[in-house]
């Protein structure tokens, strides 16, 4: 307790701030040269030791890549993915300690479009970055935003992914390659580039006419990140790889965490921010950098010239303009007041795990049609979630009068189409042939109800129901999305008129 006469004339003792004029930490001999963490001062070659260290330490401690495996590196321009690639680069080069056995390749996905710039700024950016590509000798893939709106339908579907191999199979696999081919190098029929196509301007405004039907900046940058992811994924499969490397950083990650709570991303939490996603089955996310903070990032490519070309597209955007950047602002400010808000935040995440079923095992029909995680089949009727509904119907006065009861059961109701002419489909289209039904008898088997409209909601988890909602019209998103989503509500429609002829789960055995 403070005193009335108690003595304040002491002098306050100042804590001891770490400078760059001390000593490294490590080799206690050389000038350190930076300041990782409060008390860790660094010189120079013990920095790059730990920095290149903690990269490769990340990819052997989780053994997701086994050696001969290729892996697109995707590189987006910013400071984070170019050191990703400077430090794939660097594991392997001929006098590396432990070098690195997977084949890599780079995409760099061209967002010029959805960032408004001109086709002169697009191609001066395209050739800054084939600049460095070509300097690494990988191969690589230079794809503009505009193909997400050509892209086949199993994009969002999920294609088998192969069994997964037993931790011994690991040093198997390494004794092969070692025995096998263990240079590591790319042959000149591998090492061709893929030069930026020629993009047509209809598909430039389609694009932009997409990204613009977001109302909100909050939207308008979560249906740009999915898109994205989309195409990636796509170009992964065509292209042959079966792992997908990020550049998200810690910082990067512990906003992402925060701001995927705020948008009701809960559930998918340990999807989006672990070290390994399998969501699509077959490509394997992998993000190597999770363990790097922005500042030692920043400080590793200015200490040894790591280029990197360009910056986000929400740089120019003020603190408050979308949940994204507001949360990115929170983050950064309180990271500089209390340097353990960035390592707190991530530490936490690592510790999540998902109650729903896995995405790894769950079928593509229970899956979401945008973010591909696994939707939550299991939501009872007390839930939050069934009480946002239940109050957005009451706002919107859809049913006047109607008790909260009544307003669920409407939910869980079938949508009836708005259009007074359905369109009359045969179940077996697909395959080029006739169930044998004509139309004037009633239709095809599948009683001919397919909606012309498409209901999404059923079809999306909770926060990319938010990301529709606030889009002016689902006409525009890309014909795979929507041809998804047709398909999947025939095939509910037909599950449901033949659910009594079906046996359920507990029946299988008897």
């Amino acid at each position: 307790m403070c005193q009335v006469d108690e003595d304040y004339h002491d002098q306050l003792e100042h804590s001891d701030v770490p400078s760059v004029s001390k000593k490294c930490v490590k080799c206690k001999d050389a000038t350190a040269a930076v300041v990782i963490r409060a008390g860790d001062p660094y010189c120079r070659g013990c920095f790059k030791e730990y920095f290149i260290h903690k990269f490769r330490a990340m990819l052997g401690k989780n053994r997701v890549i086994f050696p001969g495996e290729k892996v697109l590196l995707a590189i987006s321009g910013g400071p984070s993915s170019c050191s990703m690639l400077s430090q794939v680069q660097e594991g392997l080069s001929q006098n590396a300690h432990k070098k690195l056995r997977f084949l890599p390749g780079i995409v760099y996905i061209d967002e010029g479009a959805a960032a408004g710039q001109s086709v002169d700024e697009r191609q001066r950016t395209v050739a800054e970055l084939q600049a460095v590509f070509r300097a690494t000798g990988f191969p690589f893939h230079i794809v503009p935003l505009e193909q997400v709106l050509h892209l086949p339908s199993s994009v969002v579907m999920t294609t088998p992914s192969p069994s997964e191999r037993p931790a011994s199979a690991y040093k198997a696999a390494v004794d092969h390659f070692i025995q096998g081919n263990s240079s590591g190098c790319l042959t000149p029929q591998e090492q061709e580039e893929t030069a930026l196509p020629d993009v047509q301007e209809s598909h430039t405004q389609l694009l932009q006419q997409l990204i613009g039907s977001a109302k909100t900046p909050t939207a308008r940058e979560d249906l740009l990140n999915t898109l994205r992811q989309h195409l990636l994924v796509h170009t992964a499969r065509t292209e042959g790889y079966s792992k997908l490397m990020l550049g998200d950083n810690c910082t990067r990650l512990a906003v992402k965490l925060l701001t995927s709570i705020s948008l009701g991303r809960g559930a998918q939490l340990a999807q989006d921010t672990g070290f390994s996603d399998s969501r699509y089955g077959d490509i394997t996310i992998v993000r190597p950098m999770r363990d790097y903070s922005a500042k030692e990032i920043t400080d590793y490519n200015r200490m040894f010239s790591v280029p990197s070309v360009t910056p986000s597209l929400d740089t120019k955007t003020t603190d408050k303009a979308s949940i994204q950047r507001l949360t990115e602002s929170f983050v950064t400010k309180l990271q500089a007041d209390f340097p353990s808000t960035v390592s707190t935040i991530y530490r936490t995440s690592e510790k999540l795990q998902t109650a729903c079923q896995s995405s790894s095992t769950a079928d593509h029909c229970d899956r979401c049609l945008l973010c591909m995680c696994a939707l939550d089949k299991t939501v009872e009727n007390a839930s939050a979630f069934q009480a946002t509904m239940i109050s957005e119907q009451l706002s919107q006065n859809k049913f006047p009068g109607a008790t909260s009861a009544e307003i669920l059961r409407q939910n869980q109701a079938p949508v009836e189409p708005e259009s007074s002419a359905p369109t009359v489909q045969c179940c077996s289209s697909g395959r080029g042939e006739d169930c044998g039904r004509a139309v004037t008898d009633g239709g095809c088997c599948s009683s001919g109800k397919v909606p012309e409209t498409t209901d999404l909601k059923s079809l999306l988890c909770y926060s990319c129901q938010l990301t529709i909602k606030d889009m002016s019209s689902v006409v525009s998103l890309p014909q795979y999305i929507l041809s998804e989503a047709q398909r999947r509500q025939r095939r509910s429609q037909m599950r449901e008129e033949i659910s009594e002829f079906l046996l359920d789960d507990g029946d299988e055995g008897d």
